[in-house]
């Protein structure tokens, strides 16, 4: 009896889950993930990170857009980005990155975002710029 309740509780925890990812609207993605998403020539760079944060350093070919600039994000994004090619962002640990991700792909933008942010990038011994 028990073992039925279990199943049946896993079961719909697992279907929420699914469409909690398929609402989102983006893709999270590890750091290997991330170097494989930005290794497309095509795709862009984006740092969420305000001005000085970026200034400190940031992945190589990253354009930046401070998400906390809420009032001005949105119309940046939409001039500085194209839409027909994906977006790879990121900010320092990953939190403000979701709120970019989700805000640029109710727009139309295909989005990846990096889950551990710059701060894991660098931990991961990747390539960084100043």
């Amino acid at each position: 009896m028990y073992k039925k309740w279990f199943a049946c509780i896993c079961l719909v925890t697992m279907s929420l889950f699914s469409c909690q990812q398929k609402e989102k609207g983006f893709e999270t993605v590890s750091v290997d993930k991330f170097a494989e998403v930005i290794s497309d020539p095509l795709v862009q760079r984006l740092d969420v990170r305000t001005v000085a944060e970026y200034s400190e350093g940031h992945i190589p070919g990253s354009l930046n857009i401070n998400v906390l600039d809420e009032e001005h994000f949105a119309s940046i994004a939409d001039s500085a980005l194209d839409k027909g090619r994906s977006v790879a962002l990121y900010c320092r640990s990953g939190k403000r990155s979701k709120k970019a991700a989700g805000i640029l792909s109710e727009k139309g933008f295909k989005v990846y975002e990096l889950a551990t942010g710059f701060n894991g990038w660098k931990e991961a011994g990747r390539q960084v710029e100043n």
